[in-house]
């Protein structure tokens, strides 16, 4: 069996996005995605919603994290010293 080769670019990332996510939508959140992704002439679904996540956070002002940090700084119970 051959095995698919990835260009470099493509390795990067895959190797990047190692967690799957699945999500539910009602059909009026799909088209409101759809609508979004097609404006913004987007590739896919799934880069409307990490482009949607991202502007998510950054107008909540998460916009990067610190130098230095690793996903164990992060969590929703008990990842980070000012949520406890």
């Amino acid at each position: 069996m051959a095995t698919k080769t990835l260009s470099p670019g493509r390795k990067k990332a895959a190797e990047k996005r190692l967690t799957r996510l699945q999500v539910m939508l009602s059909i009026d959140e799909l088209t409101a995605l759809d609508n979004f992704r097609f404006a913004k002439r987007m590739p896919g679904r799934a880069s409307a919603i990490r482009e949607i996540l991202r502007r998510g956070l950054m107008a909540d002002g998460f916009a990067t994290a610190a130098s230095g940090a690793t996903s164990k700084s992060f969590g929703v119970i008990g990842g980070d010293k000012e949520s406890r």
